[in-house]
């Protein structure tokens, strides 16, 4: 049986996954069955995702991964993305992920120079698309910044404005008992996000 885990995943709170849903759909017609669907609104510079660190403890030898992307599952620096990949492979998974060319079959019938060249062809491509991933996040950051310094030498930066609905759930789950990780998890937001939320709940309790 073919065993897929799909991973889906938006930057902020203010986005959605609704265009990502496809993929399951996809995924089935493909011939796979689907063992989890982990769905999180997180950077993808941070490795320190809860759905993502389900997903990688969860799998399982021979399991596929499915992104809609590559920046889906990282745009952590170069080192940090590898080691985000091995901690996929070294669970006996793979990736499968439009644009990025998989291999694996051919090397696994392969012997010799072929296969040391396919799996250097393999690292050569994924790396490539890793950096591209990161390079991308840091072109959007600068431009970003740009915009932020030109909007403030006009005058008309107000910053980003704070989505109470998420905020006070943050607040309601954390009020209850809840910890920092279910919070994030019940909240569909990262763990930075609650501890920031929370301190500054606290800080204008005092």
């Amino acid at each position: 049986m073919n065993v897929a885990r799909i991973y889906l995943r938006v930057s902020t709170d203010e986005q959605d996954l609704t265009r990502q849903v496809d993929i399951e759909r996809s995924t089935r017609n493909s011939g796979y069955y689907i063992a989890g669907v982990y769905r999180e609104k997180a950077s993808g510079a941070r490795a320190d995702r809860p759905e993502l660190q389900r997903m990688i403890a969860d799998l399982q030898p021979g399991d596929v991964v499915v992104a809609e992307k590559i920046d889906r599952i990282s745009r952590l620096p170069l080192p940090e993305a590898e080691q985000l990949v091995n901690s996929i492979r070294a669970k006996g998974a793979r990736l499968a992920v439009p644009g990025l060319v998989d291999l694996s079959d051919l090397v696994a019938d392969a012997s010799g120079v072929s296969k040391i060249v396919l799996e250097s062809i393999q690292e050569l491509l994924l790396k490539l698309a890793l950096q591209m991933a990161r390079d991308d996040y840091e072109t959007r950051r600068e431009r970003q910044r740009q915009g932020v310094q030109i909007a403030k030498s006009a005058g008309k930066y107000k910053g980003r404005i704070a989505n109470t609905t998420i905020h006070a759930r943050i607040v309601a789950l954390r009020s209850a008992g809840q910890t920092i990780l279910r919070t994030a998890d019940l909240s569909g937001c990262s763990v930075s996000q609650v501890k920031r939320i929370w301190a500054l709940h606290l800080k204008t309790k005092d």
